[in-house]
């Protein structure tokens, strides 16, 4: 029985407007990246009648039993594609749920491309965006782990080589609830990624940019405000943002350095908040 780890990496909004409503859904632009903090994926075969979903490590305790994963495998199953294969796969989660950061949509995302590329299922461009939307809206992001455009016409486009930050990610001892953080949006923003470039990822760019979300947030939860301002006060950090719905904020840092003086100042202040340093 052979084991293949693969991995599932952090989705970080460095921009986010809502910019109407389309049915039951809200109609997003965003400006996306990922960090090097990634959970891991451990994928095999086996003779079963069953597959078998196993989640471990700091933050698998919040994990359900109906979870991305899961969907993925009752679609796939559904739609006879996997033809009576069956797998192991266990997944060591090391992204906080509830902090915007993706995890469990990048990790149906990691094994859907996994199963695509080394052809368990054959199956067109049009049926894997077609699965993806059905587990998330944003699992689609995770197909590539590139830097990508995502317009309000659900459009993406990938960009190669673009400009590197060091991120202090952290996270209160709380998340926030997308659908409630969506479900108080009262103004719709004016499209601006219609004609994506590589110059949307560059500093002073993204300094301009904004989370419409992030303003729901910090004014529902204080200690979200006190965090932000402590970053934004850390030194040289180029920004601050919170990614997708929260709870998590990220500061960005041009060197390694910086970003872990940052990240010892921060956990003097804050001993029983989880950070992490890493990069895009």
């Amino acid at each position: 029985m052979t084991q293949t780890k693969i991995k599932s990496h952090a989705k970080l909004n460095l921009a986010l407007n809502i910019t109407g409503k389309r049915s039951s859904l809200h109609k997003i632009e965003s400006l996306v990246t990922f960090a090097s903090l990634h959970d891991e994926i451990f994928i095999s075969k086996i003779k079963s009648k069953s597959h078998n979903i196993l989640f471990f490590g700091k933050f698998s305790k919040n994990v359900g039993k109906n979870n991305t994963v899961s969907r993925l495998i009752k679609i796939l199953e559904k739609k006879k594609i996997l033809q009576n294969k069956k797998f192991k796969i266990k997944i060591n989660k090391k992204i906080p749920s509830k902090a915007g950061l993706g995890g469990g949509s990048m990790n149906a995302a990691s094994i859907l491309s996994y199963f695509v590329k080394k052809k368990v299922i054959k199956i067109n461009k049009k049926e894997i965006i077609n699965i993806s939307n059905l587990i998330g809206s944003d699992v689609i992001l995770g197909l590539k782990y590139k830097n990508c455009v995502l317009n309000d016409k659900n459009e993406i486009k990938f960009f190669t080589n673009c400009k590197k930050f060091y991120t202090l990610i952290v996270k209160p001892n709380f998340g926030c609830s997308t659908k409630e953080m969506y479900s108080k949006v009262k103004k719709f923003n004016k499209p601006i990624f219609k004609y994506p470039n590589k110059k949307m990822f560059n500093t002073e760019y993204l300094k301009k940019m904004d989370n419409s979300l992030e303003h729901i947030a910090l004014y529902k939860h204080a200690q979200l405000r006190v965090i932000k301002s402590f970053l934004e006060n850390l030194p040289k950090s180029e920004f601050v943002r919170m990614t997708g719905s929260g709870s998590a904020l990220v500061a960005y840092f041009q060197s390694k350095d910086r970003c872990e003086y940052a990240k010892k100042k921060f956990n003097k202040k804050y001993k029983n908040y989880w950070c992490i340093a890493s990069k895009t």
